[in-house]
């Protein structure tokens, strides 16, 4: 079993919060993380999946008010927001009573803005923390166990896996439970599961690339707000992630499109059915889709304060990521598979124009070394350890 980096944080959260949402993709571990708690009061589970624990709360004021004296875990409740009125007029008895924290822990596969009732209902009384898959602080960081995450990705489920096969199996499997059975059921989507998997097929081969939605529209024969609002529901469902531009050097014609990444490259490689790591060194998509391995592991380990962008101008300068921080603290990144790097012009330009403080190129592994006075180079855990401290 390895325990997940976010676990002690949400005990804290718990013990000073009424309601905790914990969010994230299905499969990716929040009820095994919710059933392992140790707390000192009981806690009840209820999978609003199940039908008879639907029943259950037929009338949730009565059952959930004999649930006074535990933590109550809801799973999937984006599927019941019609609780959510019911949980904020509990809490605020509570208080009343000077129960002040731990009183429901909701897990949910959509996150606060598809789950819009919990925002609005439960305003100062919700803190949400996100469950990402695995990362490279919560597995061994061990090249073969690196090369693993990259290609299975990091689904506890597919990661652990018997053998590689299993984890394909697995991972198709997942993908389309998720466009044949919980995206409809959500209701957000009036297509079909086959339009629905040729439009992820599609944008497996945009990964790392950037977003052209009139392309797409014009492939899969609908509007392009259609795709938008499709993509922006797959993001929703913490299975995509869009890397905005950024912007603040308007003398450049700049790129304002968004990159598109899948967020875990196991899904991916599943995606494009690519089986094992020579498979993926093979292909066109290598290069891309260790970007996207890496953007993932970097942007869900900065803190809350910081902000992502890509930058690209038309003329062909561009940088993998930029880093915003408070104040004027502006760090430049370029992933590259690679342990010989180099620093090109059309990075030092990018550079100076985002007028960036500090510069670095993200490797594989190896030792980390000064490029020149502007770029170092570091391998990619290690500068995750450098970015928990911006």
């Amino acid at each position: 079993m390895i325990k997940r980096s976010l676990k002690d944080i949400l005990h804290k959260r718990i013990d000073t919060v009424p309601v905790v949402a914990l969010l994230g993709s299905r499969q990716v571990g929040k009820t095994t993380m919710a059933k392992g708690l140790k707390l000192r009061k009981k806690n009840r589970y209820l999978d609003l999946e199940l039908p008879s624990d639907r029943a259950k709360l037929n009338d949730p004021e009565l059952y959930l008010s004999s649930c006074e004296n535990e933590l109550v875990i809801l799973d999937e409740v984006q599927t019941m927001p019609e609780l959510f009125p019911v949980l904020r007029s509990l809490v605020d008895q509570r208080r009343q009573k000077g129960e002040k924290a731990g009183h429901f822990l909701l897990l949910g596969s959509a996150s606060p803005e598809l789950l819009q009732k919990s925002s609005e209902t439960l305003a100062g009384r919700i803190s949400y923390l996100e469950l990402n898959p695995l990362n490279l602080k919560e597995i061994k960081n061990k090249e073969n166990e690196i090369n693993q995450l990259w290609l299975r990705g990091g689904y506890p489920d597919s990661f652990l896996a018997e053998d590689l096969s299993i984890s394909i199996q697995w991972r198709n499997d997942f993908v389309t439970s998720y466009v044949e059975r919980f995206i409809p059921n959500l209701g957000l989507t009036k297509s079909t599961p086959i339009e629905l998997r040729r439009l992820c097929s599609m944008l497996a081969y945009q990964h790392g690339g950037i977003l052209n939605y009139a392309s797409l529209s014009r492939s899969l024969g609908i509007d392009a707000k259609t795709v938008r609002k499709y993509i922006e529901l797959l993001e929703g469902l913490y299975l995509t992630r869009t890397l905005h531009p950024w912007a603040k050097n308007m003398g450049k014609r700049l790129v304002k499109a968004p990159k598109f990444f899948w967020r875990d490259t196991g899904i991916l490689h599943a995606l494009t059915n690519l089986k094992s790591v020579e498979d993926v060194l093979g292909n066109p998509l290598c290069g891309a889709s260790w970007e996207g391995f890496c953007l993932e592991q970097i942007v869900t380990s900065l803190p809350d304060h910081a902000k992502s962008f890509h930058y690209r101008t038309h003329a062909g300068a561009e940088l993998d990521l930029i880093i915003e921080l408070p104040g004027k603290d502006i760090i430049a990144v370029e992933i590259k598979r690679s342990l010989s790097p180099k620093v090109t012009p059309a990075m030092m330009e990018s550079f100076e124009t985002t007028a960036a403080t500090r510069g670095f190129i993200v490797t594989p592994k190896g030792e980390g070394f000064p490029m020149n006075k502007y770029f170092t180079a570091l391998p990619i855990s290690e500068f995750i350890s450098l970015i928990e401290k911006f």
